[in-house]
């Protein structure tokens, strides 16, 4: 095991610490902690271990650490397995100092989040190491959680994996609705040259391999080969080899990936990689400290 992801800068706490701050307060609610208030005093301290309970990759270990540290900006950690690395069942992933009482407090949002980001990164890991012979890359689509977009993310490319468009805005794709509004592709295409400057990238998304000779008489940057047939696909990136980036996409599973990516086209995308991974069980053993 111990495969990782070389250089992955975690994101900068500015762009998950309202998620963070929100799923806290959504936990303590109006009145706090109640039976962790009247329980643990507020000077006594504690150690806590953070664990894998399943084997898996991790990523969004900076994430927990500051639901901690929201609570206890004293609080002290010793990472141990950090994001993008593998982490056997039973592994420390990380050992913090702090506040009792802050450690109690943020434990369930701290876990929520590890355990949602590290299961879409090991099954990001899974598809990328089942495509890997054939050389195409695993990309994310917009199916997220609503409001953890960016933080899914963070996690497929932890897992190995690349991001499609963060959002409706740093790209164009112009599917089969947009197509029938238009009154047909070519003119879809037209509308949007138009209207964007010369540094956004054009996709069409294709049903047909007539659809898909179309828009490489455009000169799209890439092609969406949606629900195709493996055969179908391998003709559509003979097609458009040396001319768009082809992008598989449209029922793609960890079961069929391999056999997709044989076809021989750039990228698959899947939405099960953020909206239907597995958490994996990670927990907090907790002790005294004296």
């Amino acid at each position: 095991m111990n495969k990782t992801v070389q250089m992955l800068p975690p994101p900068h706490p500015f762009l998950y610490e309202d998620a963070v701050r929100r799923a806290l307060r959504e936990d303590l609610g109006r009145a706090g902690d109640l039976t962790t208030d009247a329980i643990v005093s507020t000077g006594e301290e504690a150690v806590a271990t953070i664990v894998a309970r399943a084997e898996g990759r991790i990523a969004g270990l900076d994430v927990a650490l500051y639901a901690f540290r929201c609570l206890d900006a004293h609080l002290d950690a010793n990472v141990q397995i950090s994001d993008g690395r593998d982490a056997e069942a039973g592994e420390r992933l990380a050992v913090i100092h702090g506040s009792a009482r802050a450690v109690l407090s943020a434990e369930r949002t701290a876990l929520n989040f590890l355990g949602r980001l590290c299961g879409v990164a090991t099954a990001t890991r899974g598809v990328v190491a089942a495509v890997a012979p054939y050389g195409a890359k695993v990309v994310c689509t917009r199916k997220t959680t609503p409001g953890l977009r960016l933080l899914e993310k963070y996690a497929v490319r932890a897992g190995g994996g690349a991001n499609h468009r963060f959002g409706l805005d740093d790209a164009v794709l112009i599917k089969d609705n947009h197509r029938l509004i238009a009154g047909g592709l070519t003119e879809a295409v037209r509308r949007v040259r138009r209207h964007i400057g010369h540094m956004v990238k054009v996709e069409v998304e294709v049903d047909t391999l007539s659809e898909l000779e179309e828009a490489l008489r455009l000169g799209v940057d890439a092609v969406l080969l949606d629900n195709m047939p493996v055969e179908t696909l391998t003709q559509g990136v003979r097609m458009a080899k040396g001319k768009a980036l082809t992008e598989a996409s449209g029922g793609i599973t960890p079961e069929n990936a391999a056999a997709i990516a044989a076809a021989g086209v750039d990228l698959l995308s899947l939405g099960w990689i953020t909206h239907s991974a597995p958490a994996l069980d990670v927990s907090l053993d907790l002790a005294l400290r004296v």
